[in-house]
């Protein structure tokens, strides 16, 4: 038998991750915290809260025990970016220091500014961390659509398999070295989504979205030069692919809390109760940008609208305004 694998954070995309490694040919334990909602996916095998109408692997157990998770040989945390650091902090005593731990949130945490892998480095010293991005709804996943996404290890060997044990008949996994890259891809793209709803809220039309989201990337771009990651990364699934997705779905939280902004909605009504991690890592980004000097005035805009600072008009006429310059700058 294949080995096992624990998927912890029972929300759509961990439950679609869960269904997937069990297509792989492994036994997948999902943890929640919540003991009364892994009891209900037990015993309907369905994750109605989240995935309705998509049953559950069999070789699937859900379970809010801790000591359940010590067996597996691989880890998905699959949980926002944001609570990370408390979560690997509260199971760390219960996952196999010889496991591999893939993190499947992409952002940035707030305060510290730091990348997902550098926090779990912090929360687990000496762990082997690995980190997949790319474009992925969860809805696709769970229902065995085909879909690609690209897995990052400094470790080449490990990237690859994880790539290979993660794959299954519907989810290709690519690898690479390069964690800073996808993690870049990963947290930029959700920013720049935003930013891509807005201008659709807004109705400023097509074109002037495409200019956009070219534009937000060639940003994005230069932001990976100046922390590491490597362009080839970001040409690739879990950048260019990832932004693609995210900024012209409303499948995509980005990308509707960014269509809701654009229409009039204050942050929080704009958010109706759902997560876009985007919001959470717009200042972040922006912070690490300035730090280096690499001039992102697209997620400046996002920042600005998210946290009040400025209007969505204002916002518009000061992008408008900018001074033209070559286009590879």
């Amino acid at each position: 038998m294949s080995d096992p694998i624990a998927v912890v954070g029972g929300g759509a995309w961990g439950t679609a991750l869960a269904n997937a490694a069990a297509a792989a040919g492994h036994p997948v334990t999902l943890w929640l915290r919540d003991g009364e909602a892994a009891r209900r996916i037990e015993e309907t095998r369905e994750n109605a809260r989240y995935l309705p109408g998509v049953r559950l692997h069999d070789a699937i157990r859900a379970t809010a025990e801790p000591r359940d998770l010590s067996s597996a040989k691989v880890v998905l945390l699959v949980t926002p970016a944001q609570t990370l650091r408390g979560v690997l902090g509260t199971l760390k005593s219960s996952i196999d220091r010889r496991a591999a731990i893939v993190l499947c949130a992409k952002g940035i945490e707030r305060g510290s500014d730091a990348f997902m892998s550098a926090v779990a480095a912090e929360a687990m010293p000496g762990a082997s961390v690995a980190v997949l991005s790319g474009p992925s709804f969860a809805a696709d996943v769970a229902r065995n659509l085909p879909t690609a996404v690209t897995l990052a290890a400094e470790d080449a060997d490990l990237a690859a398999r994880l790539a290979a044990a993660l794959s299954g008949p519907a989810l290709r996994v690519y690898h690479t070295d390069d964690v800073r890259g996808v993690e870049i891809g990963g947290a930029g793209k959700n920013v720049l989504a935003i930013a891509s709803g807005i201008v659709a809220g807004r109705g400023l039309g097509e074109s002037a979205r495409a200019a956009l989201i070219a534009r937000a990337f060639a940003e994005l771009m230069r932001f990976a030069r100046a922390y590491g990651g490597r362009p080839e990364t970001l040409m690739g699934l879990s950048g260019l692919g990832d932004l693609v997705l995210t900024a012209s779905s409303p499948q995509s939280r980005n990308f509707a809390f960014g269509q809701r902004l654009g229409a009039g909605a204050t942050s929080e009504e704009a958010s109706g109760g759902k997560l876009a991690e985007g919001a959470f890592t717009a200042a972040a980004l922006v912070a690490l940008a300035r730090r280096n000097a690499v001039e992102m005035p697209v997620a400046e805009a996002v920042a600005a609208i998210v946290s009040g600072g400025a209007s969505v008009d204002a916002v518009v006429a000061g992008l408008l305004a900018r001074p033209l310059k070559r286009e590879a700058e």
